[in-house]
């Protein structure tokens, strides 16, 4: 119904979303006034987030007992008969994930197929050319998987693993097809598991996406039951790995009431999934605007203000009488009508945190990085670099700060947490500007306390600089976004120490963009 406008996704030859020129609203604008209070963060709550995460009530705690909050972005693409995430037939996958933390998301839901697990999958449209990609050729689809867990790691990024699709060919009503019987599923999700075991930047999965009628929820019937299905692979995965989260997603219909795919979760107050690890079920709710299908509150003549009612209706409850976390994992809109613009306000006020943290609240991932999207556009716009800031400005509120890198805190074990003793920040200067071009230097000091091993920085600019040369370090450029990572000689920098690294670029005449800097 709802996923069959949203899925009709497009390669790269066929991208043609149409054009936004939205100006931000009232209530947006206002939302953004609050980004500067939440992102306030003590020092303790920004290092929350390391090692393997459990819940509590209606919260989600890193393995130290801080809380943390998920706020995060859609990548997909594993999920299509590319068998890789999108857009790396434009760019480096490295400059996407250290533009995705740039922007402020600190978590990537990451959809696939059990496609993905046959033998000879091999990922499609990736471009190897002036050194983009370059360490993907000749992976498998899982061996690329593996390469960005590890980098969005080492970028401060968790990842949660979303089982999307049974195969390539499209979304599933059921958990099962006649050719991916629920034992496949069931041994696909354990390997999975086991793949990443001891490896926390993978904090779960999402056992099914978006199920719906005739799955039902609390109805007893094994081969619709979909509460009894997500207990069964709950368990299996944590039979291999009990240190996951298990999402799990809503129905479409619970007692002739009916909602978006995957989001409606009235039935698990009364009948809720029970697992066999304690503290590891989170819920996931999907909820979104008009321009992937028309529901009836939105043409209420309350609306918006019956928006918080019906969230509290479907899934909002969970939260807030304490049953359990909720993860809204996906919500989108092109934003070109007035009432999705209403609506997204809406909703970012409704997961907006109180807390002066904001630990305690609903947990998000957007949909989607991606800009094709035939439904609901992305964060990015066509050329998979320029992003479209009126979209991302309408999150600002409710953002929060990234996670250690991986390696850098606790290691999965119980007495992880803290600050990660190796950082790092940089300084950029533009040394000389000639109009027709400019030399720059970047300098990196290492403000831990103990000595970095590597360091890498990454920068934006506004306009269309290209670098021409360089000293001291390697590169890579996707669009106007740089990375630049150490040489053999200037890696290691002791506590307090620093180094720096020098290039040429063209045009001159910009202004210096501004640069963040990670080290392990």
């Amino acid at each position: 119904m709802f996923r069959s406008l949203r899925r009709a996704l497009r390669t790269a030859a066929t991208v043609l979303l149409l054009p936004m020129a939205l100006g931000l609203t009232a209530t947006t604008t206002a939302s953004a006034a609050h980004a500067a209070e939440d992102t306030t963060a003590t020092p303790a709550a920004a290092a929350a987030g390391a090692g393997y995460w459990h819940t509590r009530g209606r919260r989600i705690l890193d393995a130290a007992g801080e809380p943390v909050r998920i706020a995060g972005i859609n990548w997909f693409g594993f999920e299509t008969t590319n068998l890789v995430v999108h857009g790396l037939w434009s760019r480096d996958y490295r400059s996407m994930i250290d533009q995705m933390r740039s922007l402020g998301y600190n978590t990537l839901r990451i959809p696939y197929s059990d496609d993905i697990f046959k033998s000879g999958a091999t990922p499609l449209s990736i471009d190897f050319s002036e050194g983009k990609n370059t360490d993907l050729q000749g992976l498998s689809s899982l061996q690329v998987l593996d390469r960005i867990v590890a980098y969005a790691g080492q970028d401060g990024l968790k990842v949660i693993l979303d089982r999307h699709r049974p195969d390539s060919a499209g979304q599933s009503a059921l958990w099962y097809t006649s050719s991916v019987p629920e034992s496949t599923w069931i041994a696909d999700l354990k390997a999975m598991a086991a793949r990443y075991k001891g490896q926390d930047t993978v904090i779960g999965i999402d056992l099914h996406n978006e199920p719906h009628d005739p799955a039902c929820w609390g109805c007893g019937d094994q081969a619709t039951d979909w509460r009894l299905a997500a207990e069964r692979a709950g368990d299996a995965v944590l039979s291999v790995n009990p240190d996951l989260l298990i999402f799990v997603e809503g129905v479409q219909t619970v007692n002739g009431v009916s909602g978006w795919w995957g989001g409606n979760l009235m039935g698990a107050g009364q009948y809720p999934v029970r697992l066999d690890v304690a503290n590891r079920l989170v819920y996931s709710a999907h909820d979104y605007a008009t321009s992937v299908a028309q529901q009836s509150w939105f043409s209420d003549p309350s609306f918006p203000a019956n928006m918080p009612g019906v969230w509290d209706k479907y899934w909002g409850y969970l939260f807030k009488q304490d049953i359990a976390p909720v993860w809204v994992g996906e919500f989108g809109t092109t934003l070109q009508s007035t009432t999705d613009q209403k609506w997204l306000a809406a909703l970012v006020d409704y997961l907006r945190p109180t807390a002066t943290y904001g630990g305690d609240s609903f947990q998000w991932t957007f949909w989607s990085w991606n800009p094709n999207s035939g439904d609901t556009g992305g964060i990015l716009k066509d050329d998979w670099t320029s992003v479209d800031t009126v979209k991302d400005g309408y999150l600002a509120s409710v953002k929060a700060p990234g996670f250690p890198p991986a390696g850098s805190g606790d290691d999965g074990g119980d007495d992880g947490g803290g600050t990660p003793a190796t950082s790092c920040a940089a300084t950029y200067t533009v040394t000389d500007d000639w109009g027709g071009g400019f030399n720059a230097q970047v300098t990196v000091k290492n403000t831990g306390t103990t000595a970095l091993k590597s360091w890498r920085i990454t920068w934006t600019w506004p306009g269309s600089q290209k670098i021409t040369n360089i000293w001291n370090a390697t590169y890579t450029q996707s669009g106007a976004t740089v990375t630049a990572t150490n040489a053999a000689h200037n890696g290691t920098v002791a506590a307090g120490g620093s180094t720096s690294f020098g290039f040429g670029g063209a045009p001159g005449g910009g202004t210096a963009p501004s640069v963040s800097c990670s080290g392990t």
